[in-house]
Formats: C-alpha cells, sequence, structure tokens
C-alpha cells in the first residue's frame, strides 16, 4: 500500500452527506487505518479495503487498531465520529469530535438545560417518546422515573421469555469488561456498539456530549439520554436473541445484530429527527458560514466586518 500523503481539498459542507443518509458504524480492530484520498484505507493480514468516509458514521476502534494522523484529519473533515472501544466493543473509552459548525442546537440544548422548568418538559418529552400512549404532562420526576423503571423491568421480561434466557438482572464489571453471562456481555458489546453512534450523531448535529436532560455529571450524560431511548428496540432484543444461540463469538455477532436492527428501524434518521425534536428545532441545517457576532437587539450580525461606531 502506498503510504504516501495524497492531499486533497477538503469537503465543504453542503457536499457531504447528511448523518441520516450514512451507515451506522463501523467496528475494526487489529488492522492499520490509514487515507486513500477521500476513503478510509484498512489494511490487515487478509488485503485492504477502501471504505469512502463520507457514507460512515462513526468507527468504533478496538484493540491492535493502529490509525494515522492523516486518517483523523480525513474523519474531521468529513463528520465521521469516531469512539475507542474495548476486547470486542464491551467498554466504551474515549471519543472523537465529529466535523461540526452550527452551534443553533448547542445553544438551544444549553439554554433548555439551565432552566428547571425548561428541562423538566425535555424530561418528560424523552419519557413520552418511551411510552407514547400515556399522558405525562402532569407526571412528577420521581413519577416518570418509577413508571420507566416498571417500563424497563417489563422489557426484560418479555425477552426472557421470547427467547428463552435467564435473567436476573444485569451483571457487568465496568472496570475489567466481565459479565457474569452471555446475555450480560451481549448486552455490554450492544450498548457500546449505540452509545457509538449516538455519539456520533450528537457531535454531527453539534450538540453537547455532556449537557443531559435526565443524566448529569458525565461527559456522555446527553449521549445516554439518547441511547435510553432505544435500548428496548435495539440493544435488549438483540443481546437476548444472541444469547438464545450458545453462539462462540458473541461479541461479533452482536455487533452484526445490532447493526441489522439499526439498518431496518432506520435508526439514525429517527435518532437525527427525535434530536431536533427534544430540542424544539426540527429546521436547523449545516451552514459553512456559521460564525457571527453576538449582538443583545439583533440577535447576530456578520463577523468580518470593520464595524463604524454608532451615533447616540
Amino acid at each position: 500500500m502506498n503510504s504516501e500523503a495524497v492531499y486533497v481539498d477538503k469537503p465543504s459542507l453542503k457536499g457531504l452527506p447528511q448523518v441520516s443518509d450514512r451507515m451506522t458504524f463501523l467496528y475494526l480492530e487489529h488492522c492499520k487505518i490509514n487515507r486513500i484520498d477521500n476513503a478510509i484505507s484498512i489494511k490487515d493480514e487478509s488485503g485492504t479495503v477502501n471504505v469512502p468516509s463520507a457514507m460512515i458514521s462513526v468507527l468504533l476502534l478496538g484493540p491492535g487498531t493502529d490509525i494515522t494522523h492523516r486518517a483523523i484529519e480525513l474523519a474531521g473533515d468529513t463528520g465521521v465520529g469516531i469512539c475507542w472501544v474495548g476486547e470486542q466493543g464491551v467498554k466504551f473509552y474515549a471519543h472523537g469530535k465529529a466535523l461540526s459548525s452550527n452551534t443553533k442546537l448547542l445553544q438551544k440544548q444549553a439554554e433548555l438545560v439551565s432552566n428547571k422548568k425548561m428541562r423538566l418538559s425535555i424530561v418528560k418529552k424523552m419519557y413520552q417518546i418511551r411510552f407514547p400512549t400515556d399522558d405525562t404532562s402532569n407526571m412528577t420526576l420521581q413519577q416518570l422515573r418509577g413508571r420507566e423503571g416498571s417500563r424497563m423491568r417489563k422489557v426484560y421480561k418479555i425477552a426472557s421469555k421470547e427467547w428463552g434466557v435467564p435473567w436476573d438482572g444485569r451483571s457487568y464489571d465496568h472496570d475489567s469488561g466481565s459479565a457474569a453471562d452471555d446475555v450480560n456481555a451481549s448486552l455490554s458489546v450492544a450498548n457500546s456498539c449505540l452509545y457509538g453512534l449516538t455519539c456520533a450523531v450528537v457531535h454531527s448535529l453539534g450538540c453537547s456530549p455532556g449537557l443531559g436532560f435526565i443524566h448529569t455529571g458525565h461527559e456522555l450524560s446527553f449521549v445516554y439520554d439518547i441511547a435510553d431511548l432505544y435500548k428496548a428496540e435495539i440493544s435488549i432484543p438483540a443481546a437476548f436473541k444472541i444469547a438464545s444461540q450458545s453462539s462462540t463469538d458473541i461479541e461479533g455477532d452482536t455487533r452484526r445484530e445490532v447493526r441489522d436492527l439499526m439498518t431496518k428501524s432506520h435508526l439514525l434518521e429517527r435518532m437525527v429527527k427525535d434530536i431536533r425534536y427534544l430540542l424544539q428545532d426540527e429546521t436547523v441545517e449545516m451552514d459553512d458560514a456559521a460564525l457571527y457576532l453576538w449582538d443583545d437587539i439583533k440577535g447576530t450580525v456578520a463577523n468580518a466586518t470593520q464595524y463604524k461606531e454608532e451615533s447616540k
């Protein structure tokens, strides 16, 4: 493989596919990741594969991955999220920021999370997505948490019965990455994939992963808020299905099952729509000219302009 750097013009934001049009995620381990023009080049002992970077939402980098500076540069230019995960994807270590130049949603997110009344309204909208047939408008936060707890216990019970897999609760050692049984091991992998995709979408929309509404105090609080909306239909059924099959490759089979469920349910498109619905702005588009000056009367004014002093 030719390792010589190939310099190409940075693509414009308008020329890139929307995040909702991209693949969900691509998990890699024990390989060399480089850049060939505008493609991510992946090389291992079996050969080399080139994947157009603008079609990837997030790269999940497992053990043994060696990525070049040029590949990272390309990922940044084309809005590819990068997450570093543990062996077979069972732990979520860190993430790299994807491309974003518009802060409208971020400003709205900060406004909503900083106001107690507004924040509670977003929390209620999040719970409303979970149980759409119930009226959550008059419920307290404590009542909503209790309702969600009951719903999740029912989800696990149904999945256990459907796939014939015993369920004694979540058992997972975060420090070692080990799980008590196959279904817990599969859940860890499925959730890691879901977090990776969510993190990429959050960054791609220009939101902050740390400004959560339900979760708080963690750098990925908002990521956990959004991912929790889909666990009942993505990671939980995937984990119980794989655990029921006595798989010899739980991690790999889980990732493939999660990938298929994400594609089948159009999760990327839904996630973008849901985040914009929650933050009360479904119209924000990516903009090349996203830098303005704040004005206390007009809101914003043009940047890079030599203004004249106004007469009093």
